[in-house]
């Protein structure tokens, strides 16, 4: 991670720790940066694509006047979800793609992501260099004049041809089958109702009315509480849940249960190996996911891999092994032969998919996985190393490890987007996952606060 940019692009608080000067600066670098790459006359593109947060409209024209007068041309896709941006870069040939989105926080947070012309998360090196012009550690970059400066056009047409894609992607029809969608008052608002429609599905919408501030809010795969009623009410088939973004999905079965990422890369992952697809034999996940999860592809003689947290890591895996599947329990799923990042609607898709080929309610598809209870707590810390680092704190996690054993596991670690560090525990009961939980956090919270309080303490030397 570096100073601006964590494991998920530059994220903060809109016009406080991401204000729009640093945005037209981001644009200014990649523009400039892209422009040079071009030879022959050529002229650089770069593609943006925006959320419904208030913020991401004034980000959008800071980004792209950034990158005009930088000399490369814009090409924006207007409000739309990172999967379309990242498969829209690929396939129309673009230098790089920029998604201007906080995914799952409030409104009033946003970010910008940056995708490489393979569609795929952004080379660190030009990360580097953002983050080195953003504190004016390298040379200014010259202004394009004349008709040199780059062209901004409207390019929805990306967005129209990705719902194309996604609809040709649909194996069965959905006719008759009543869906339920939380567009999170997000980006999908506009896509997923288009998809589910297009392939016959009798589709019913929430949280479709995005003004600005209730992105998320109450809504989505991060408050999927209000699809479950709507689906146990309604008696519909089976529901979907987006974040702000739509590059995850979870999912609720016709009872309300709520069905997370782990159930779906257990699913189709079990599927593709009915069929003879699951090249590798192999499951990547994140350290993330749930012990159940585990026991359950053991039993299937399915193999599986780990990685640190986030769809960047577990991608970047794939594609070094080859992996055809991989994912968080969040949601974030990535099918590597339809698309290079996680991508909520195409798993929506895939799990209908499944549903249709076997000619079973929802509920029947995940009663293979056992999940085991789980806690998280969230600690807010000065330093997160140093507070991962502290000896006591080491021997809270190893006391917590040996009364565990095999039967459960503590997972302690940075947040790659906020100053928290995140304590989680499964165990065979809900009890020994808070207690073993709980005492880790006070021995976190007791270092952090002894920090803080040395930190702010007057030096007596002087």
């Amino acid at each position: 991670m570096g100073k601006y940019f964590g494991t998920d692009g530059f994220r903060g608080e809109a016009n406080v720790t991401l204000t729009t000067d640093q945005a037209y600066k981001v644009g200014r670098y990649l523009g400039g940066y892209f422009a040079k790459q071009r030879k022959n006359g050529e002229r650089a593109r770069i593609v943006i694509g925006k959320d419904t947060r208030l913020s991401s409209y004034t980000f959008e024209y800071a980004i792209a006047a950034g990158i005009s007068s930088s000399g490369t041309d814009v090409c924006i896709m207007h409000v739309t979800t990172t999967p379309s941006v990242a498969y829209i870069t690929r396939t129309d040939h673009f230098d790089c793609g920029v998604i201007i989105s906080a995914s799952h926080n409030p409104f009033y947070d946003n970010g910008i992501k940056l995708i490489n012309s393979s569609g795929e998360k952004m080379d660190g090196e030009i990360i580097a260099g953002i983050e080195e012009y953003l504190d004016g550690l390298t040379e200014e970059i010259p202004f394009a004049t004349g008709g040199d400066m780059g062209r901004i056009n409207d390019y929805v047409s990306g967005r129209n041809r990705y719902i194309g894609y996604l609809i040709s992607l649909g194996m069965y029809s959905f006719r008759n089958v009543d869906v339920a969608i939380d567009c999170a008052n997000g980006a999908a608002w506009t896509i997923a109702k288009a998809v589910f429609e297009a392939l016959g599905a009798r589709t019913h919408v929430i949280n479709a009315e995005p003004n600005g501030l209730n992105i998320n809010e109450n809504a989505g795969s991060t408050h999927i509480e209000g699809l479950q009623r709507y689906v146990r009410e309604n008696h519909f088939d089976i529901g979907f849940a987006y974040d702000g973004d739509a590059d995850r999905c979870l999912c609720v079965d016709e009872k309300g249960r709520v069905l997370t990422g782990d159930h779906i890369l257990l699913l189709y992952a079990k599927y593709m190996k009915s069929r003879g697809k699951l090249v590798t034999n192999t499951v990547v996940t994140t350290v993330m996911s749930n012990l159940g999860l585990y026991k359950a592809l053991e039993e299937e003689g399915i193999s599986y891999a780990q990685t640190q947290v986030g769809d960047k890591y577990v991608y970047e895996y794939m594609k070094e092994h080859g992996n055809k599947i991989g994912g968080e329990q969040s949601g974030h799923i990535i099918f590597s032969k339809y698309a290079t990042t996680g991508d909520g609607i195409l798993t929506s898709l895939k799990v209908m998919e499944v549903m249709l080929a076997r000619k079973v309610p929802a509920s029947k598809l995940f009663d293979e996985l056992t999940v085991y209870p789980q806690t998280l707590i969230n600690i807010s810390v000065a330093d997160r190393r140093a507070a991962l680092n502290d000896p006591r704190v080491q021997k809270a996690i190893k006391d917590a490890e040996e009364k565990l054993g095999s039967e459960g596991r503590i997972l302690v670690r940075e947040s790659g987007t906020e100053p928290l560090v995140r304590v989680m525990v499964e165990a065979r009961s809900e009890r020994d996952c808070k207690r073993y939980a709980q005492k880790v956090a006070n021995a976190i919270r007791a270092v952090s606060g002894a920090a803080k309080k040395t930190e702010s303490a007057p030096d007596n030397k002087e």
